[in-house]
This record gives structure tokens, C-alpha cells and sequence, in this order.
């Protein structure tokens, strides 16, 4: 006999319906499951451009969500509002006897579940969440002396020592189906009615849904034994590409760490370490959440940055005059993606050689990512800026220069999306201020067709040095 008889199952960024811990344990434990996923005014109203990828990205997600709970007898509840109103009011008029959910591990979110909990408390409703979108949370990989790691690799070697069948094994919803209840659910909102406008997402390469990450993830298994080799190239086709759905739970992070963990291999062992990265992040965020505003190291708090505004917009739209830079930029603002490699590059370059605070560029990720994570953003960025955890050193400043040359040699990326110079002469594709100026003429005027780089990478360096070395005293974080 069930437990509950009527019980929610609250889908946040978790958008599937396989491999779910919450929702495994409630059809387990409950003889009719609810599903109910919200558009969030709380979250959506704070977005400053209607016209937002990932908006549009969740929407296709829940449309199929909808579809495959219809196919199953049952349905969904789409709501539009506050949460934190939204769910306990459902929980009333459904008369559920619980909710449950996953959990999320960002402060506001952390803020709305314990607001939500209260009033579903004061109702009689129990609130249940579980463990979804890591392999390991909060406190379950510590040092030796019961505190959180503040180094990544002693916190790897910690987090494989700890890993086991248990971990990876997955949650098999599907035997359980026969709990979903049965009812008709809420017509699909369209995106206008959402505020929101439709994007280019439809003409990139990121199918969405359950669907789209299991065709994305079934094409990185045939390449993933060349990850290690092919990962830090944006030319070529190296990286999974299923960080969207990795963000927004249209795939397990267990189907992903188990397939790694036992397929073996430079490659999927590679590709583990980046998810043992995303766990890391996400556990530095709720063991230390005020890095969302603040250094991680105290020391690099203040920082007297530049932050000059000019060149701040001439990094934002790709017009710095760096290549490699530029492109990177481009990428994001046509597509809402931005290979890693070229995440740092960018935000070395925005901080170690234009001085202006790495807050700036965080925001301005946050904007336009389709994948964006604030865990892995944060701790990106501070990372480059060698104010965070386990850090880039403060005194390594990429050159965009020989990155260019390194990770681009041919200039194919910088070309796709710097047309401008798509007849530079291969020689100075990675400097093109000094093609000379007779040949400047029938190729492309600097300064003119392309900009001039608006600073000098050595004397950036100097002056970047110069700016950490005065703050340099040792951190005494945790």
C-alpha cells in the first residue's frame, strides 16, 4: 500500500522523466503523481532581454515533457507566476498530501524552497527533496578533517576514492508509470504569452528536450575517446555540446559520469574530470555563497580595476581587436554559446589585460549563455581572474596571441565569425594589425574594416602584475 495517495512532483531543472530521483520516489511512494513544472515570473522577470534563448530552449523541453506524460495516460500542470505562490496554492486544490522536488543548490533558490516548504508545513503538506543534479553535494566529499575542499584535485581524488555502483546506478522511473495521475492538464503557454519573443535557437545546432540530449550524447560517445585530443579546439567538432542539457536536467548526470566512468580511456576520463569540476563548483556555491558577489580569496576583494566602459563595450560585441577574442565573443552573442577553451581565453583577456572587474564579464556571461550555470560561471570567472578557488595564479596571464596560434593555427574559427578579416593572409590571421599597408589596401584596412587592438597586451601585463602584486598577501580562505 502507497504512503501518500496524491502527491506533486515539482520539476525545476531537472526536465525529464527518466532517471529522476524525485520523481522515482514519488511514484514509488504515492498511488497518483502530479507532475507540475512553473514558469517562474521571480526568475523570468529578472531577465533583461525578452528574446532569451534558454527561455525558449525550457519551453520546447516542457512541450515535450507535456507530450511523453499525455502518452502515459497522464499530464502536466504548467503554471505562470511565483512559485512560491503557485506551488502551495496547487498543493491545496489538489489536495496533495506531499511535494517533492530536487535539490537546487543556489542561494535564491535554496531562499524559495525553504519559503515553500513553510507555507506547505502550515498546510499539512510534506516537503521531500533529494539529490538530482550532482553525483556528490553539499557535504558528502570533505577533507580529512571533516571540512570542504578548497583545492580541486585533492577534492577529485576524494570524490573517485568515494565513487561506486551506488552512486551511478539510475533511478527506473519507467516501472512505476502506473502511478502518474490521471487528469488533464494546462494548455501550453506560447512564448508571447510567456512575455517572451522566439530567437534564432531553431537554427542552431541544440536539439532540445529529452530527446535532443540523448541524440546530442549518443553522437559524443562515438567521438569521446578523441575529447582529450580534440577538446580545446573550437574549429573542430571536440566537446559533447550537452551543457545546455546538462543545466536545465534534460539528461541524467549519472547516465553521463557512469558512461565516462566505465567506458575508460584518456578521453571519457578526461571528460569525467570536467564533471568532477561541476560537482566541485557546485559545492564551493553552497558551502561558500558569497561568492555570487565576492573573491573567494579576500585578499583580490579590491581591487583597483580600470573598468573602463569603452572597452568593455568593445569586448562584449567582438571588437577588440584580438581575433581569437573577438570570435569568442561573436560566438556567444549569434548563438548563445561559447566553446570553453575560448571562455577563458575571454575572460583572461576581459580582466588580466583590459583591468576591468570580473563581475562585469560573469554578468554579461549570465546574459547570454544558453547553458548558463551560476556554480560553473562563478567559478569560471574567478578562476581567470585568479580570485577564486584553486585558481589560475595571479601571475599567469594568457597571451591572446600565441592562444590564438595555439588553438586556432589555421584561422578557421577566427574566420567563421570574424568574416572581416575571412581574406587576411594566413600569416598575420592571429595579428592582423601588422599586415603591412600596401597590402592593407587589397585586403582590409585596420582600424577601418577591423579594429586597431584597442590595448597593448605587454604593457597589460606589466600593469596587470603591478595590480595584483600589491594585494598579494597570503589567503587565509577555507
Amino acid at each position: 500500500m502507497s504512503q501518500y495517495s496524491n502527491v506533486i512532483c515539482w520539476l525545476r531543472r531537472d526536465l525529464r522523466l527518466h532517471d529522476h530521483t524525485a520523481l522515482y520516489h514519488a511514484l514509488k511512494l504515492s498511488s497518483a503523481v502530479h507532475c507540475a513544472f512553473v514558469f517562474d515570473t521571480d526568475i523570468l522577470n529578472q531577465l533583461p532581454n525578452r528574446a532569451d534563448r534558454r527561455v525558449e530552449f525550457i519551453w520546447h523541453s516542457v512541450q515535450e515533457l507535456q507530450l511523453i506524460l499525455q502518452q502515459q495516460g497522464s499530464d502536466l500542470h504548467i503554471l505562470h507566476g511565483s512559485a512560491r505562490q503557485l506551488i502551495p496554492q496547487l498543493a491545496c486544490q489538489l489536495n496533495a498530501q506531499a511535494v517533492f522536488a530536487n535539490h537546487d543548490y543556489e542561494p535564491q533558490a535554496i531562499a524559495r524552497d525553504r519559503e515553500v516548504g513553510v507555507q506547505l508545513a502550515e498546510q499539512g503538506v510534506a516537503f521531500l527533496d533529494f539529490k538530482d543534479q550532482v553525483i556528490f553535494e553539499r557535504d558528502e566529499v570533505l577533507t580529512g578533517v571533516g571540512t570542504p575542499f578548497s583545492v580541486f584535485t585533492p577534492y577529485k581524488n576524494a570524490w573517485l576514492k568515494k565513487l561506486d555502483d551506488f552512486y551511478l546506478r539510475s533511478y527506473p522511473t519507467e516501472r512505476y508509470f502506473s502511478a502518474l495521475a490521471h487528469f488533464a492538464g494546462t494548455a501550453m503557454p506560447n512564448l508571447n504569452d510567456l512575455g517572451f519573443q522566439e530567437t534564432n535557437l531553431s537554427e542552431l545546432a541544440l536539439p532540445c528536450g529529452m530527446s535532443g540530449a540523448a541524440k546530442l550524447f549518443a553522437d559524443f560517445q562515438q567521438r569521446i575517446h578523441q575529447y582529450q585530443a580534440r577538446r580545446d579546439f573550437p574549429a573542430v567538432k571536440g566537446v559533447s555540446y550537452l551543457s545546455t542539457h546538462l543545466r536545465f536536467g534534460t539528461i541524467s548526470i549519472r547516465a553521463l559520469a557512469r558512461a565516462a566512468y566505465y567506458m575508460g580511456g584518456e578521453g571519457a576520463q578526461t571528460w569525467l574530470t570536467e564533471l568532477i569540476w561541476r560537482d566541485f563548483y557546485q559545492m564551493l556555491l553552497f558551502q561558500h555563497p558569497r561568492v555570487v558577489q565576492h573573491a573567494f580569496k579576500p585578499q583580490f576583494e579590491h581591487l583597483a580595476y580600470t573598468n573602463n566602459p569603452d572597452w568593455f563595450f568593445a569586448w562584449k560585441n567582438g571588437m577588440t581587436g584580438y581575433p581569437l577574442v573577438d570570435a569568442g565573443m561573436r560566438q556567444m552573442n549569434q548563438t548563445g554559446f561559447m566553446h570553453n577553451r575560448l571562455r577563458m581565453i575571454t575572460a583572461s583577456f576581459l580582466v588580466k589585460d583590459l583591468q576591468i572587474d570580473w563581475r562585469w564579464g560573469e554578468r554579461y556571461f549570465a546574459e547570454k549563455l544558453i547553458d548558463f550555470d551560476l556554480a560553473a560561471n562563478n567559478g569560471g570567472w574567478q578562476w581567470a581572474a585568479s580570485t577564486g578557488c584553486d585558481a589560475q595564479p595571479w601571475f599567469r596571464i594568457f597571451n591572446p596571441v600565441t592562444q590564438s596560434e595555439r588553438f586556432d593555427a589555421e584561422g578557421k574559427f577566427i574566420r567563421r565569425y570574424v568574416p572581416e578579416l575571412k581574406n587576411c593572409p594566413d600569416k598575420y590571421i592571429h595579428k592582423p594589425w601588422l599586415l603591412p599597408v600596401h597590402e592593407q589596401q587589397r585586403q582590409l584596412i585596420i582600424g577601418s574594416d577591423y579594429p586597431a587592438p584597442i590595448i597593448d597586451h605587454a604593457v597589460a601585463r606589466e600593469k596587470t602584475l603591478h595590480l595584483y602584486g600589491q594585494s598579494k598577501a597570503p589567503s587565509h580562505a577555507s
